[in-house]
């Protein structure tokens, strides 16, 4: 058993975190933060976890706190970006592995950090040494690091079924437009009433162009993948809907044909329990992969104007979000890849 804090367990990923970890075979949730719940009881609080938490409090959001309780294996950073930061450099210093899921440790580059978040990065040093990590992408380099940058909704939507393009070369990687549709929960949990249920149901608008702030992790991540400087033309939308992100990019094809990308995911993905190709034609519907860590993609060529339309869809909590950070954490420690997640 390994035992484990949450710091930021009041919004919504922190939520999600509690529903799955508090069911995880091998994992004891010893600390849960939070700073407007602080002296609660985590069922109290929360009525969804009465008969699994009843014990647990919510503890005020402090690290020093939990870098105090010397016996913790691992924290999950649920913070907003700025805050993540001021956590992480104290428990990595203590000898306490992190996974933030947060954007203060997804970018390589302090300076792309203050171009796209405003303000000086906390820790340059450990932005730096701090792996990206889309389980399904990587391979098991990252396990050692002190720190594990979680990706976020929209970039999982894009790169997973993006990457093995790019790095094989089938698609162009120039001219990609991408255009994403997320649930309001994406938000986070605030009192806005730009968010509240009379402006939102039955509205939904652009945002965020023509630079939204995951812009610089995307444009980062296929630059990787691709060996060279990529750009994109990113436009994400607020739907009304509580959850869930849709997904379509329009790209030109550097191969034969459809057979050739379906070929590549394949492979890419014929051992990954949360990537679900779907066959040409069937689109990904939110509300198939609702409260799953699963991600659907599938693709079609245009044969009027030559393009592949590729399509995906997620749970913004669950792969885009707590889901995908406790798939890291089964990763990390060398769990079934599905624990606590089937």
């Amino acid at each position: 058993m390994k035992r484990v804090a949450i710091a930021g367990a009041s919004g919504y990923s922190g939520e999600v975190l509690l529903h799955l970890l508090s069911r995880h075979p091998q994992v004891k949730l010893a600390s849960v933060t939070s700073r407007s719940l602080a002296g609660q009881r985590v069922a109290d609080a929360m009525p969804g976890m009465r008969g699994r938490l009843d014990h647990l409090e919510f503890s005020s959001s402090c690290p020093e706190e939990l870098v105090r309780q010397k016996d913790l294996d691992l924290v999950f950073l649920a913070l907003p970006h700025g805050v993540a930061g001021t956590f992480a450099t104290p428990l990595v210093a203590a000898g306490i592995r992190v996974i933030d899921l947060s954007a203060d440790f997804r970018l390589s580059s302090a300076a792309t950090y203050s171009e796209f978040y405003g303000g000086e990065h906390s820790d340059p040093e450990l932005l730096a040494a701090s792996p990206y990590v889309i389980p399904e992408l990587e391979s098991s380099s990252w396990v050692e690091a002190p720190l594990i940058a979680s990706p976020g909704c929209y970039p999982t939507g894009i790169l997973v079924p993006l990457a093995p393009l790019i790095r094989e070369r089938l698609i162009a990687a120039e001219g990609i437009v991408i255009t994403s549709f997320s649930g309001v929960s994406g938000a986070g949990r605030k009192a806005d009433q730009f968010y509240s249920f009379c402006e939102r149901e039955g509205n939904a608008l652009a945002y965020g162009s023509p630079r939204h702030r995951h812009l610089s992790e995307i444009e980062e991540q296929l630059s990787r993948w691709a060996g060279n400087s990529v750009i994109v033309q990113f436009t994400p939308h607020l739907a009304p809907m509580n959850r869930g992100i849709i997904t379509t990019i329009v790209v030109r094809p550097n191969c034969a044909g459809l057979e050739d990308l379906y070929a590549t995911w394949n492979r890419q993905y014929q051992s990954a329990p949360f990537v679900v190709v779907l066959e040409s034609g069937n689109f990904p519907a939110s509300a198939d992969v609702w409260g799953t860590n699963r991600i659907d993609i599938s693709a079609v060529k245009d044969p009027r104007t030559g393009n592949f339309v590729i399509f995906s869809a997620l749970d913004n909590l669950m792969k885009g979000a707590s889901g995908q950070a406790v798939q890291i954490m089964n990763r990390l420690f060398g769990f079934p890849e599905t624990a606590g997640l089937i």
